[in-house]
């Protein structure tokens, strides 16, 4: 298990840091361990997020807390909280702590799972069950392909992102027009939108770790990083619940 606290190796110089000689076995082999404790250090706190997430929803579902919460306040309190603590985690990342950034994140999965908990007044537990195990494994195939391939995933970027925002715009309208069909296009689409970002998050994180190994910032990257991967999987979830979860 991977020192979340400390990612980087304990040698100095390596990635953007002087003195880093691709040519050097030594060197090589001490950097390449070092992204690996990296990677896995990511691996861990998105997980672990995840996880909080899911026991935090399954203790909410079957309390009874989720529907008194439904049409009260909380429920927008629990809704927008979220995306504040995102906004905040992403433009703050210079001037908060890193204590601070894993406090952030940690109330952030506790929110999202409060959040999700009401999928379990829509969905039956086998179905959520089976999708967040599919969910799971496209996320690890999509995972490995970005850290593994050796195209450059980098000019995907802008098209998903703009996609996202797509996404977004789309189903604020359908709030309104209630279109059955535009609810299908966004949940085909926010597949395969949350698929690529999944690839494409991870050959980022590796390709930034050539930058930022040997800095102080590395913890706050690695908080940072498993952000990016814990939307994307859970975002992925969410759509693909649409095709595979059965209505209670």
């Amino acid at each position: 298990m991977a020192n979340w606290n400390d990612p980087q190796p304990t040698r100095q110089g390596f990635g953007a840091a002087p003195g880093l000689n691709p040519s050097v076995p030594s060197t090589r082999a001490g950097f390449d361990a070092g992204l690996r404790k990296y990677m896995l250090s990511i691996y861990n706190y998105m997980a672990s997020g995840v996880l909080l997430s899911g026991i935090v929803a399954v203790l909410m579902a079957n309390s009874g807390m989720t529907q008194g919460m439904i049409g009260s306040p909380v429920m927008w309190l629990v809704m927008l909280s979220p995306l504040a603590i995102v906004f905040a985690m992403s433009f703050g990342a210079n001037r908060f702590s890193q204590g601070t950034l894993q406090i952030l994140f940690w109330a952030f999965a506790v929110l999202m799972g409060m959040s999700l908990s009401t999928i379990f007044l829509v969905y039956t537990g086998g179905s959520i069950a089976a999708t967040f195990f599919a969910t799971a494994g496209a996320f690890a195939g999509l995972s490995l392909f970005g850290y593994t391939t050796k195209k450059d995933l980098s000019g995907m970027g802008s098209f998903l992102i703009m996609g996202v925002i797509g996404l977004i715009i789309a189903s604020v309208i359908n709030i309104f027009i209630q279109s059955s069909a535009l609810y299908w296009a966004i949940s085909f689409l926010g597949v395969l939108i949350f698929a690529g970002l999944t690839a494409y998050d991870t050959q980022r994180l590796k390709a930034q770790y050539y930058h930022l190994a040997g800095t102080e910032f590395i913890g706050k990257a690695v908080i940072l990083g498993a952000l990016s991967l814990y939307l994307d999987f859970i975002n992925m979830f969410q759509f693909l619940l649409a095709f595979m979860g059965q209505r209670d």
